[in-house]
């Protein structure tokens, strides 16, 4: 099987057992890689209803079959397992070494169960698999753990580790890499801190399999070529994200005071312009052409800063220092601990505190407080006084003391940086992501401002499905970074033609949409399945932004209508021949080749024709 290694590593920490599973050609076809061959693995594996941070949970890392091999950057993998966050699908993909490694190992995916008597790291050379102590590297933050391990191994070694928040089960805890790259916003740290896993070390020494070598070669060498000849490849690479800060400002998309304000007065302190003003150092994934890793100088050494993080834990806290956003970036990077929802929760607190909460708090927190921020940032790293039921997230916090209209969240995962009070799109791509209030899937927003950005069409529901397709079930899945097509215009083109030489199988837009298409269809009866039931109203953006139109700016004024908003929604859920629940329909399952989905499905939720 051309494209694949072929093979599954399987460690049970229970056990103590590693066990080599080979990779079934149809479900490598049907499902490709990454987040699709995890969600069938999840799917078939875990027992409905299972606890996530129970040993029962499982914890896949999962390559595609273009992982490891140069051209338009594919130096990442998918960490998947069901979410302690939201209690349905969660993933999240990061740029790291240990992705090549893991197919250099001669693996395409590792699936990790179980829970070690003590905290454990496992350590993967080619078909060497150890599961080794620990102990000296649990309560040590996730850079200092990289350091020592590499120590240990060689810098040839690469590590996925977790920091004190995986350890201590913040829900919102994520695997981190390279000090500085982050993945598995809805909880993938926790779940790898349940089973009492630190670190994942991976050497490998073998070959990334590729059906025709030579083709490939310069199929890849002519991609980056076009790539790198882009007119904003250079702007890309003195500012990447970063200039977010300026473009959202300008279409008043910019969360500022936990999205009540899409401006913020001081955004030049903290935007692309300064990033590039003080940046020192550039650094990127494996094999990218296009380095996003802008550094910039903390208050403690420097940090790597991306759009999200300068967002939601500057804006949206009223924090207009770059030094202080990046201290707060960096504590939550060696803590392991999610930016974008720890800016929510931040931004949560700062706002209840000026609505009168800091009685059922215990304490007041005011925009703007940098001290403040981060001390809360440890505590809930920590699990520290209040600290503890901050570790719950947005939607556990409001429910304990109130104030669910200015939590920010969708099925429990706290939205990321694009406020969508005028953007209906949007809100409906944050609502469909399969794993809650996220924009990777569908990143329609800049296409909504260019266009017609107060409307609810039928065509804006098309245009989110189009980008779910192409995220989902394009780059999701072989696996790759969007960036050169979203950022310099790379053609789409590019992909099948490099999936055919990688692989050998014919592969046009259609067979990718369609796995995207049965990918998020699985994904969908598995949320049904976890959570019991489905409802529309799973489905729905955050109440201010239908309740609390926006304070300043331009479109001051400017909310979502929920009429209308339901109207688009029910335009999705028709092109995706869902029924209007937002359920696959039997018809559906039926076309896709999830037939076996409908009987346990049923048993949740009633399927329609």
């Amino acid at each position: 099987m051309a494209g694949w290694q072929g093979r599954v590593l399987r460690i049970d920490l229970t056990r103590k057992k590693a066990v080599v599973q080979q990779l079934d050609a149809t479900v490598a076809r049907a499902f490709i890689g990454g987040r699709g061959l995890a969600i069938k693995i999840l799917w078939d594996e875990l027992p409905p209803g299972v606890d996530p941070l129970s040993p029962h949970n499982k914890l896949v890392f999962a390559t595609g079959p273009l992982t490891g091999l140069p051209g338009p950057n594919f130096g990442k993998l998918v960490v998947a397992a069901k979410s302690p966050l939201t209690g349905g699908y969660g993933d999240g993909n990061i740029g790291s070494w240990t992705a090549v490694n893991l197919r250099k190992a001669g693996y395409d995916a590792l699936v990790v169960e179980g829970k070690a008597e003590k905290p454990v790291y496992i350590y993967i050379e080619n078909d060497k698999v150890e599961i080794l102590d620990a102990r000296d590297y649990w309560g040590l933050n996730a850079w200092a753990v990289e350091e020592k391990l590499q120590k240990v191994h060689g810098r040839d070694a690469t590590v996925i580790t977790i920091g004190p928040a995986g350890e201590n089960l913040v829900r919102f805890a994520t695997v981190i890499s390279h000090k500085g790259r982050s993945g598995g916003r809805p909880g993938m740290g926790a779940v790898m801190g349940s089973k009492n896993l630190k670190a994942v070390v991976v050497k490998g020494k073998g070959e990334v399999p590729v059906a025709d070598k030579a083709g490939y070669q310069k199929l890849a060498v002519e991609a980056v070529r076009e790539g790198s000849a882009s007119p904003s490849y250079g702007f890309w690479m003195r500012q990447g994200t970063t200039s977010t800060v300026e473009w959202a400002q300008e279409a008043s998309v910019l969360p500022t005071y936990n999205f009540s304000e899409g401006q913020f007065e001081d955004f030049f302190k903290i935007g692309g312009n300064m990033v590039e003003k003080f940046e020192t150092d550039l650094k990127s994934c494996p094999l990218c052409f296009m380095a996003c890793g802008h550094w910039v100088p903390a208050e403690s050494g420097t940090v790597e800063v991306d759009y999200e993080n300068l967002a939601m834990l500057g804006s949206n806290l009223g924090i207009a220092d770059l030094s202080k956003v990046g201290e707060l970036n960096k504590i939550a990077d060696t803590m392991g601990i999610d930016t974008i929802s720890l800016g929510n929760v931040l931004g949560y607190v700062m706002e209840a505190s000026e609505r009168g909460f800091g009685d059922r708090l215990g304490f007041v927190v005011e925009w703007g407080d940098y001290e403040a921020a981060k001390q809360l940032a440890y505590d809930i790293a920590y699990r520290r006084g209040v600290g503890d039921l901050l570790a719950e997230g947005v939607k556990r916090i409001s429910e304990r003391i109130g104030g669910e209209d200015f939590a920010m969240h969708i099925k429990g995962l706290e939205v990321s940086a694009y406020d969508c009070h005028a953007a209906p799109a949007m809100a409906l791509a944050y609502a469909t992501s399969p794993i809650g209030a996220h924009h990777k899937d569908a990143w329609v927003i800049s296409w909504e401002v260019r266009t017609d950005r107060f409307g609810y069409t039928r065509e804006k529901a098309s245009k989110v499905i189009e980008l779910q397709r192409i995220r989902g079930g394009w780059f999701e899945t072989f696996v790759g970074c969007r960036f050169p097509w979203v950022e310099v215009g790379l053609s789409l083109d590019w992909y099948p033609k490099l999936f055919k030489t990688a692989t050998g199988l014919d592969a046009t837009p259609d067979y990718f949409n369609e796995v995207g298409d049965r990918i998020y269809a699985l994904i969908r009866a598995f949320w049904a399945r976890e959570l019991g039931y489905w409802d529309r109203e799973l489905d729905m953006p955050p109440a201010k932004w239908f309740k609390e139109p926006l304070s300043k700016g331009p479109l001051r004024g400017a909310h979502l209508d929920y009429d209308k908003y339901h109207e688009l929604l029910s335009h999705y859920y028709d092109l995706r021949g869902w029924d209007e629940r937002g359920i696959p329909r039997r018809s559906t399952l039926k076309r896709l080749g999830l037939e076996y989905v409908a009987p346990v499905l049923e048993r949740y939720v009633e399927l329609r024709d």
